[in-house]
């Protein structure tokens, strides 16, 4: 299993990170407000724990959906 983490950046907007959270991640928004201040107060915030494939697939989604938006945003992945 692995951990998929967003990392902080000083560019991002909040916002962003939150529809990032909802959309690919399927969090309620309280939930995704909380995992965003925790990216921004800790330098990074757990979105779930998935089987390797879906993690990989997330990991990319994610950074493709950034880097059309020019945002910085890096999301990764850690072997859990």
């Amino acid at each position: 299993m692995y951990r998929v983490l967003l990392v902080n950046d000083d560019f991002t907007p909040m916002d962003y990170v939150v529809h990032i959270l909802k959309t690919y991640f399927h969090k309620p928004h309280d939930e995704a407000v909380a995992v965003m201040m925790a990216v921004h107060q800790q330098g990074k915030g757990l979105c779930g724990i998935f089987p390797y494939d879906l993690a990989e697939t997330k990991v990319a989604l994610v950074t493709a959906d950034a880097r059309q938006r020019q945002h910085p945003l890096r999301c990764i992945m850690e072997k859990e």
